[in-house]
């Protein structure tokens, strides 16, 4: 049993080292390389959000350079670049996804993230943000939350397939209210994150909604009021909320 854990601990400890910056990519200082970002999402993301990990392991230059730059540019090291509070946001959404989907490749693309590959793909592997080390859990929850927009939790993405559709346009700080808008309006049409029983007076919601009650809280006196105003057809008020568990399988495109 002692060893069983002794490698199971190494294992996740080989895991969990920190992810290293692309190499032989030169950044100075400068607006966020958007269009780099925006071509992985246009040639390796599908309509339903699913990554083809596999292709994009092999082409890799544009996410390469997008990391890159977020590995060494951010708001707390050039702040002139970032005037306004959506060229922050926009900036950390855009970070966040493109440093999960690198880490998703740099972690030999597997199958799920749940259990102890949760920790380490979470918590312990870091990468950077404008030069400082710091793991995607610390970035989410002491960097990005902080921002206080409860609409984030639908536009960040961890790449499994419990997370919100991963959309295929770059967030924009001039358009950044109006994707965030659209992105969690999307969010409460599907049926995988928002499902009524009549009969049970039970509506089924995304485990996200519990993990970050407290954000969308701040906003709304209950969870249902903070849903329905994202959906035509409301919730009745006098419905029990439920938690659908949260699915941690890598969202990678079918092997064809």
């Amino acid at each position: 049993m002692k060893f069983f854990f002794a490698c199971l601990v190494l294992l996740l400890l080989v895991g969990c080292a920190s992810v290293p910056r692309p190499t032989s990519i030169d950044i100075t200082p400068g607006p966020p390389p958007y269009d780099s970002w925006g071509r992985v999402l246009q040639k390796f993301v599908d309509d339903q959000g699913r990554v083809n990990f596999a292709a994009l392991a092999n082409d890799r230059a544009d996410l390469d350079r997008m990391v890159a730059y977020v590995y060494d540019i951010g708001p707390n090291n050039q702040a002139t670049l970032f005037p306004t509070k959506q060229h922050v946001l926009a900036y950390h959404i855009n970070a966040y996804n493109a440093l999960a989907m690198h880490k998703v490749i740099a972690s030999g693309i597997p199958e799920t993230l749940a259990g102890v590959r949760k920790i380490g793909f979470f918590a312990l592997g870091k990468v950077q943000v404008g030069g400082e080390a710091i793991s995607l859990y610390d970035y989410e929850n002491k960097v990005i939350r902080p921002l206080r927009d409860a609409r984030i939790h639908f536009a960040l993405n961890c790449m499994s397939v419990g997370c919100p559709r991963l959309p295929r346009d770059v967030f924009l700080p001039e358009k950044l209210e109006i994707q965030l808008d659209r992105e969690t309006r999307l969010f409460f049409a599907e049926a995988r994150n928002v499902s009524l029983d009549a009969a049970k007076k039970t509506v089924m919601l995304s485990e996200i909604l519990k993990f970050f009650t407290e954000d969308f809280l701040v906003s709304a006196p209950t969870l249902i009021d903070y849903v329905n105003r994202y959906r035509d057809s409301k919730i009745p008020d006098d419905y029990k909320v439920e938690f659908r568990d949260y699915d941690w399988t890598i969202n990678r495109q079918p092997i064809k």
